[in-house]
Order: C-alpha cells, then sequence, then structure tokens
C-alpha cells in the first residue's frame, strides 16, 4: 500500500461503521428495547413504585430509547470501524495471499470473536434490575479484562499459525492455532470469577431474551461493517481494469 492508503482505508472504516451502527441500531430498536421496558417494569414493581417517576428521570425513557440508544450505538460503529480498519491496515499480506476483500472479511469476523463472542460466553449482558450496582465497576473491569485477553491470545494464535505453517502446511496450522485458541481461553474462564447476581424470581426466559438480542445487535454490526468495508476496500486498494475498448484504441 502506498501512503495514502491507511488514511484511505481509515476514512472508509469509519464509514463502513456508520453503515454497521446505523443497521445495528435498527436491531437494537425492534428487538432489544421491549426487553429493556419489560425489565425496567420488573425492578419498578420490585421497589415498589407505585407511583410515576417519569419526571424524576433528566432523560426520557422515549428518547432514551431512539436518539439516545442511535447516537451510542452509532458512534460506537465509527469507532469500532476507524480501530478495525487500522487493523485491516496491518494484516493486509500478513495473514495470507488474501485480497483486500477476503482480508477485511477474515478481520471482521477475528474480532467480532475476539471482542463479541469470546466476553459474551464469560459475561453475557443483562437487562436493567439484574446486577448489584455496588459491583458494576468490578464487573466492568472483569469485562474488558476478558476482552484484553482475548485480543492478546487472538494474536499469539495468528503468530503461531504463521510459523506451524511451513511445517505443516496453512489448513494443518491454522487448526493448531485455532484448538490452542480455544484451550487458552477455556483456561482463562476457569481462571476469571464468576458473576451471579441475578435476583430471585427474576424471569429467566426475559434474561435469555436480552441475551439473544444483545448478541444479535453486535452481530449485525459486525456483518454490515465486513461486507461494507470489504467492498470500499477493494474499490479503494484494487485498481480497476480499463475497458477493452480503450485499450484497444492506444494500442
Amino acid at each position: 500500500m502506498n501512503s495514502a492508503s491507511p488514511r484511505t482505508l481509515l476514512v472508509r472504516g469509519m464509514l463502513a461503521g456508520l453503515l454497521a451502527g446505523v443497521a445495528a441500531f435498527l436491531v437494537a430498536y425492534l428487538l432489544g428495547e421491549s426487553k429493556v421496558d419489560a425489565a425496567i417494569a420488573i425492578e419498578e414493581a420490585a421497589a415498589g413504585a407505585g407511583h410515576d417517576h417519569g419526571g424524576e428521570a433528566p432523560v426520557s425513557r422515549a428518547l432514551q430509547a431512539t436518539a439516545g440508544l442511535g447516537t451510542g450505538v452509532v458512534l460506537y460503529g465509527v469507532a469500532l470501524g476507524g480501530i478495525a480498519a487500522l487493523v485491516h491496515c496491518f494484516a493486509l499480506g500478513r495473514i495470507g495471499r488474501f485480497g483486500p476483500r477476503a482480508t477485511a472479511v477474515l478481520v471482521t469476523a477475528g474480532l467480532w470473536v475476539t471482542v463479541t463472542l469470546v466476553p459474551f460466553f464469560k459475561y453475557p449482558a443483562n437487562p436493567p434490575a439484574v446486577g448489584d450496582p455496588d459491583t458494576a465497576a468490578r464487573r466492568t473491569a472483569l469485562y474488558l479484562l476478558v476482552i484484553v485477553l482475548s485480543a492478546l491470545l487472538a494474536a499469539g494464535a495468528v503468530v503461531l499459525g504463521r510459523r506451524l505453517a511451513p511445517r505443516l502446511g496453512n489448513w494443518n496450522a491454522s487448526l493448531a492455532a485455532g484448538g490452542g485458541f480455544a484451550v487458552a481461553i477455556g483456561i482463562s474462564y476457569a481462571l476469571l470469577p464468576g458473576v451471579n447476581e441475578v435476583p430471585a424470581g427474576f424471569p429467566a426466559a426475559l434474561i435469555w431474551d436480552f441475551r439473544l438480542a444483545s448478541l444479535a445487535i453486535q452481530t449485525t454490526l459486525w456483518t454490515t461493517f465486513g461486507l461494507a468495508f470489504g467492498f470500499l476496500a477493494d474499490r479503494a486498494l484494487v485498481p480497476t481494469r480499463a475497458p477493452k475498448e480503450a485499450v484497444q484504441s492506444t494500442s
């Protein structure tokens, strides 16, 4: 890549992240907000709130579920898009003989597993009214720790796969590196403390539906980004071929 390519990919990555954020917002609004409302209703009922608290909130629930949610998810998508574009710049040509589009798909899949899937299975998202407010900082720190560990182990798996490739071949080296990553993640799960702060009597179906919705939002975000950024990166880095008529006219 020339010196302008990283800047070009960063801009296009943020644009793809913007599109992904819009798609994720739509899924969050359609699938997630009803679960949040149900959890809030349970929380208020458990607290014995038989009167309206709407005036006490600095931001109305309707604004939170629309403009607030949309702004947060879109900004999140743009930020992740920029980070993913920089990872793509580093990975292009270093993880195999893949073009910009294929590299974008592989990088996106790797980030989805590393940033979303691995933390989700250890510390899944919970709706309102689940979790002790006094342990919020601890739970956030543990969640971020899993992401950091997952990213470091994923980077180590890539390095291991590249070193094993000359002896085992690309396919076997990839399987060995992936297996090592899975084993290391399993060990990390076993060593990290568990978190179980679901109050007694809270509907298990609501927790399950909320977690599925959360996973669907993240999957929509990464899938949309991978497809959009793959297209934009390919257009930016792969030279277009001149039309056959133009080539013939110059010969």
